[in-house]
């Protein structure tokens, strides 16, 4: 599995912040204009993880960083494939 996850879990977040779905976390999370606060939280615990924990850790919070940043792109009207470009701009 490569990079195509990541652009299917933005459009689900795109989807529930167009149209809000009962129960979601990430309709919650979108409708609170929280997401700033969850991005600094789980840099933490991913720095955290880093220093104390193992693989497994720091994997879990590497998505638990990517999603809440993701959601927070979402949040601010940023398209994926723009951060995606700009990593290609960046390789060039």
């Amino acid at each position: 599995m490569g990079a195509e996850i990541l652009d299917e879990v933005f459009a689900v977040i795109e989807g529930r912040k167009n149209m809000p779905k009962q129960g979601s976390y990430t309709s919650r999370l979108l409708v609170s204009g929280k997401a700033r606060d969850k991005v600094l939280e789980e840099a933490q615990e991913l720095v955290d993880a880093a220093e104390n924990g193992g693989k497994k850790e720091i994997v879990h919070e590497a998505a638990d960083l990517m999603f809440h940043s993701m959601v927070l792109l979402s949040e601010k009207g940023v398209k994926f494939d723009e951060v995606m470009e700009e990593f290609k701009r960046r390789r060039r």
